[in-house]
């Protein structure tokens, strides 16, 4: 790959040859750790992670070995035949949820979604029962099916007539969702933690009580762990984190570390609905895809990182509060484990870009809210960096905002 292509020229082929349907920002050639280096030589500390994505970071040494060994001996034969690569991926993640569960492997956290609502309406077929209550503020996707189940107008605006088959209920609130359910409900979908829906993680009571109503009611329970799976809570899965039990959930992003892979993990009965010609996908579960999810979760385990994104987690979140304590346009900072969002009482866009001048990748999400999702390889000293630049920013959007309101108040005496 060619890595000497000036930036300008790099834009103006994005531009030139590319769908427009992303809004990119700089250009990054090289990558190592938690660090990222864009076309100038200029280094940034990477708290967004590729979006979650980058579990361990860039080039970690144990993934790229296995990547690239495993691309000298067997990278693809189909799901027409086994390979033992994939066996012993989902052994592993099995052993991490429940005994008698199964697996099924895809590409994308859009796909293990679509599996999920897929199982769902083939086990509630027969009785009638197809009907999905997701929650307002979700994402989970942006398929036909999967962004009818995003609760958010601005995904599915131009896409109508969407999917029918979904009803939303308001996260966090239990009664919301007694009042969704009808005679054709097979499923509850739900994220332990609404990342793109602004870092809002769900309450002990509320998962909890969710569960029961499903176990009341006869429902499933989904849980989209695309986001919050594979360590970011400093639980493997993000429902451990709440002591709760799903009939069936998928992931993704930091599965891979990189590598395209998603997952939806199902236990008995519900895992043996999906026969031979209900459901796949051609790349799904390949040799070099599991090799690379393999390294992650061998390296999560060998390294102790679950106990080191509590710990980090703490750290943040204590420097994020105490930001929030200074500055009263931040309404409060939220989350758990390496997630974590900051609020805003105005738009954060301004803010995520001062950061990314401070050398801190972030990224704003929900209009007024700046996210988090830095590598669970973060150590005490990156988070101390981070807290440091995301200080500086601060101090420079509160300038920025006073002179505002100065601005403001002149023009005010001058009328």
């Amino acid at each position: 790959m060619n890595m000497t292509i000036p930036s300008d020229q790099v834009k103006h082929d994005y531009a030139t040859y590319l769908i427009p349907n992303y809004a990119p920002n700089l250009v990054f050639t090289r990558g190592e750790g938690v660090r990222l280096w864009d076309a100038d030589g200029k280094s940034y500390l990477d708290f967004l992670a590729g979006i979650a994505v980058l579990a361990l970071g860039h080039a970690h040494p144990a993934w790229v070995a296995a990547v690239r060994d495993q691309a000298a001996t067997l990278t693809h034969v189909s799901n027409l035949h086994f390979h033992p690569l994939q066996a012993e991926l989902a052994r592993s993640l099995v052993a991490k949820f429940v005994p008698g569960s199964k697996a099924f492997f895809c590409n994308s956290g859009a796909e293990a979604n679509e599996a999920l609502i897929k199982i769902a309406r083939k086990w509630g077929h027969d009785h009638g029962r197809f009907e999905v209550i997701s929650c307002c503020n979700s994402f989970h996707g942006r398929t036909l099916a999967t962004l009818t189940a995003t609760g958010q107008d601005k995904v599915q605006k131009g896409f109508e007539p969407l999917p029918s088959g979904f009803r939303y209920a308001e996260f966090n609130n239990l009664d919301s969702f007694r009042r969704a359910i009808t005679p054709q409900t097979v499923a509850v979908l739900v994220e332990a933690v609404q990342a793109e829906g602004g870092v809002l993680p769900a309450t002990r009571e509320f998962l909890q009580g969710l569960r029961a109503l499903c176990d009341e009611h006869g429902l499933l329970l989904l849980m989209d762990e695309v986001q919050c799976g594979i360590g970011r809570t400093g639980h493997w899965f993000g429902f451990q984190a709440y002591d709760v039990v799903p009939d069936a959930f998928s992931l993704a992003k930091g599965l891979g570390g990189g590598f395209p892979v998603g997952a939806m993990l199902a236990r008995a009965p519900l895992c043996d609905v999906l026969q031979p010609g209900t459901h796949g996908t051609t790349y799904g579960g390949n040799p070099l895809a599991c090799a690379a999810a393999l390294a992650v979760l061998r390296t999560i385990e060998e390294d102790g990182l679950l106990a080191s994104v509590l710990a980090n987690g703490v750290r943040f979140g204590d420097g994020l509060k105490a930001l929030a304590a200074r500055y009263p346009w931040i309404k409060e900072a939220r989350g758990l484990g390496l997630i974590w969002g900051l609020v805003l009482d105005r738009p954060a866009k301004p803010l995520e870009l001062l950061l990314i001048e401070e050398g801190l990748l972030t990224v704003a999400t929900s209009v007024s809210v700046i996210r988090f999702v830095p590598p669970l390889i973060v150590s005490e000293a990156d988070v101390r960096e981070a807290l440091a630049a995301l200080d500086r920013a601060c101090a420079r959007f509160d300038g920025q905002i006073q002179q505002a309101a100065a601005h403001a108040a002149g023009e005010g005496v001058k009328t």
